[in-house]
């Protein structure tokens, strides 16, 4: 397993190994250092992220004035985003990004998903960059978080840390450790001064979208921005999340298709998470399995985000595939990582079955209506844009009117709908941030299709719904 991996990269993979000798913890530990890499510090302090930011952008601006020299000089007449879009910087911004981790990274991962068909295709190429990339603590640094969260006698409390992580992402990194009593752990700790950084790193990325002047004008993005800074400060809260995780094991504990991780809440703090480790794989991994298999994974998927709208109305909405593992000895979906838990409030889990209801039936005024409600658009909008957002649903819709099982691996209409978006986008007179709650189920429901298509699954979503509407 690689150190760059996919943000929330799996900490349940197989493909750690170490030795389970379990040795004196004196020696274990001290043996154990080992690595591929030496990672990079992550500026902890506001004045050196901050000097950062300001070292990016003189660096992309110097990049900008270049390119457009170079163009002016052959004759041409560049604009703002053909100088921008350089390969150098699109490294300059990705490596920067990458290296202040939290909120700056976080932030340019989820506009990338999550606004990509707002962004214009330039920034959002950019942006999408950041997705794969993620580094880790150098283990000066790591030994200093742990020192402070646990105490400088912290390394009494584990017969085994392995000190070279399973997994970087953009808000902490993974470990595996065994505690002195033999409980096998996968330890998050979270990368320092990402947590008091959140707003100003927010702050600091908006500064470098609205200098690249590739947003229009008329895009008012601050309630974007402030959910944003909500959010990440959500996600940086570890004991936050531990109440979620210990939440989704209660609401799980009886469903045998699901295993949640146990929660140990005498190692976790507010910026160290510390639970089970379980042996599981990728989920994107099983894209091999047996068609039946893949159908079953599939449709698990499915039933977990209706369950989590319509009755849990409790809902992990961060879309990326390493938030789900599959256990192949128990057949189990496994679910990792609840910093991005969300409530769904009754109304709006409401007015999605409404949406549904109508979408189904071809009741085009009652799904009009329901979308309205959800703010998908508003009633001021202009006709002809209204009527082109719910042509664009009734494309979606389609498949759920047919009975029987959806092939996912079929592209057609997912093809469809992005060029028919990107169309719309690229006109630039409508543009709309819909409601928080709106946005963020709508990752979910991004982030499961896309799982169905990445396994080429076959599943009857039609019938799943039947519960619900």
């Amino acid at each position: 397993m690689t150190l760059s991996v996919t943000p929330y990269r799996v900490y349940a993979s197989t493909s750690l190994t170490q030795d389970r000798s379990h040795q004196r913890k004196d020696t274990n530990i001290a043996t154990r250092e080992k690595s591929n890499g030496k990672g990079r510090a992550v500026p902890s302090g506001r004045l050196s992220r901050f000097a950062r930011f300001g070292t990016m952008a003189t660096a992309i601006g110097g990049g900008m004035l270049l390119e457009g020299a170079r163009r002016l000089a052959e004759g041409e007449r560049p604009k703002i985003s053909d100088m921008l879009l350089t390969p150098g910087n699109a490294m300059k911004l990705t490596n920067q990004l990458s290296n202040l981790r939290g909120a700056a990274m976080k932030l340019g991962q989820m506009l990338s998903m999550d606004a990509s068909d707002m962004l214009p295709p330039e920034l959002a190429e950019i942006l999408s960059r950041l997705r794969a990339d993620a580094q880790y603590m150098p283990q000066k640094q790591l030994l200093k978080v742990l020192a402070k969260q646990y105490g400088s006698d912290w390394e009494d409390k584990f017969d085994d840390f392995v000190r070279q992580p399973i997994a970087a992402a953009s808000i902490g990194q993974v470990h595996r450790a065994t505690t002195l009593d033999g409980r096998d752990l996968a330890i998050k700790v979270q990368y320092p001064g990402v947590r008091e950084s959140i707003d100003s790193d927010v702050d600091n990325v908006a500064s470098l979208i609205n200098l690249s002047r590739l947003m229009p004008k008329s895009l008012d993005i601050a309630p974007m921005l402030a959910e944003a800074k909500l959010q990440l400060h959500q996600e940086a809260d570890y004991e936050q999340e531990a109440a979620y995780l210990k939440r989704f094991g209660k609401l799980l504990k009886n469903e045998p298709d699901f295993q949640v991780p146990a929660l140990h809440e005498d190692l976790t703090t507010g910026h160290i998470l510390a639970m089970s480790y379980i042996d599981s794989v990728p989920i994107e991994s099983m894209e091999a399995a047996p068609q039946k298999e893949r159908n079953r994974i599939t449709k698990l998927l499915f039933i977990l985000m209706l369950r989590e709208l319509f009755e849990y109305r409790l809902m992990q909405t961060d879309p990326n595939f390493a938030n789900y593992c599959y256990n192949k000895k128990t057949k189990q979906l496994v679910l990792l990582d609840f910093g991005a838990t969300r409530a769904i409030p009754k109304r709006v889990a409401n007015q999605y079955r409404k949406l549904m209801i109508a979408g189904i039936s071809g009741d085009r005024a009652a799904a009009q209506k329901a979308a309205i409600k959800i703010g998908l658009f508003d009633d001021s909008a202009q006709d002809h844009h209204q009527d082109t957002i719910m042509d664009m649903f009734e494309m979606a819709m389609a498949p759920l009117r047919e009975k029987g099982p959806i092939d996912f691996a079929d592209n057609a209409i997912a093809q469809d709908l992005r060029d028919e978006g990107m169309r719309f986008a690229a006109a630039r007179d409508f543009w709309h941030i819909p409601p928080v709650d709106t946005v963020f189920i709508h990752r979910k429901f991004g982030g499961v299709y896309m799982l169905a298509n990445r396994l080429k699954a076959e599943v009857d979503v039609r019938a799943l719904l039947k519960d619900y509407i």
